[in-house]
């Protein structure tokens, strides 16, 4: 992971081109500290999410750290806590957050792009949301974050066909907000953290910290009930399917049963 600092916005890049920038645990449990330091530097106005060349933004979770990293309850536990910290921080972030999207934008990936405030794409980007063919479970600030960017009606039609989505098909459903024509991508970031840049950050910040309190949870949502969900699916034989399809390069065959 890269941090800089360019003029007064921050820069977080992911950077291991070789899995396109798939998060490995230790990416995770550095976005948060990443996120602090560029907080602390009053200059900075916006802080920019972008991955490193220019086949992926963030093509979802490590899979080849899976069998070690999320196999079993306590290791489950341990990964998503730590994942849920560097989504929710990024999500909570008092300055303006943009994510700088080229390429795939996969998974987990999509999740920290929704956490962000605003989403800029090139229009080679492709967008999708494939928990269920791997049979893992995805949890419900993820889901959240989803419905609040796309609404109840399209966010089903994401979750529950796995497909992807090209750029402008994304926009259409309210994944983006705006696409680049080829080569424009910087200059479309610039416009906005030029934007952004003139405008008073206190107000700003106030106004997307209760931008963030309407969108939390209600009284009558069981979060517990819902993380017991996404445990069942980790314990499931389905998610053992869908490691061995993955790494055997084949479709998984799911039959819905629990261990």
């Amino acid at each position: 992971m890269i941090v800089e600092k360019r003029g007064n916005a921050g820069w977080i890049t992911f950077n291991d081109t070789a899995r396109h920038n798939a998060m490995s645990f230790d990416m995770w449990a550095a976005l948060p500290r990443a996120l602090a330091v560029l907080d602390d530097d009053p200059e900075i106005r916006a802080v920019v999410l972008t991955g490193a060349g220019e086949k992926a933004f963030v093509s979802g979770a490590n899979i080849s750290q899976f069998e070690q990293l999320r196999t079993g309850e306590d290791a489950v536990n341990a990964y998503e806590q730590v994942a849920e910290t560097a989504q929710v921080t990024l999500y909570e972030y008092a300055k303006p957050t943009i994510a700088r999207i080229q390429g795939y934008c996969i998974g987990g990936g999509l999740n920290i792009a929704l956490c962000c405030d605003i989403r800029l794409a090139s229009a080679d980007s492709i967008f999708s949301i494939p928990a269920g063919r791997l049979g893992l479970g995805y949890r419900l600030t993820a889901i959240r974050n989803l419905v609040s960017a796309v609404g109840t009606a399209n966010a089903l039609e994401i979750f529950l066909t796995a497909a992807k989505y090209p750029a402008e098909a994304a926009k259409a459903l309210g994944l983006v907000h705006k696409v680049a024509e080829a080569g424009g991508l910087d200059a479309t970031v610039q416009t906005y953290l030029d934007q952004i840049g003139a405008n008073a950050p206190l107000t700003l910040r106030a106004g997307k910290k209760m931008i963030r309190q309407l969108q939390q949870f209600g009284p009558e949502v069981d979060v517990e009930a819902m993380r017991q969900a996404v445990m069942e699916c980790f314990a499931s034989d389905d998610y053992r399917e869908g490691k061995r399809a993955f790494a055997e390069k084949r479709p998984p065959v799911f039959t819905g049963r629990q261990l």
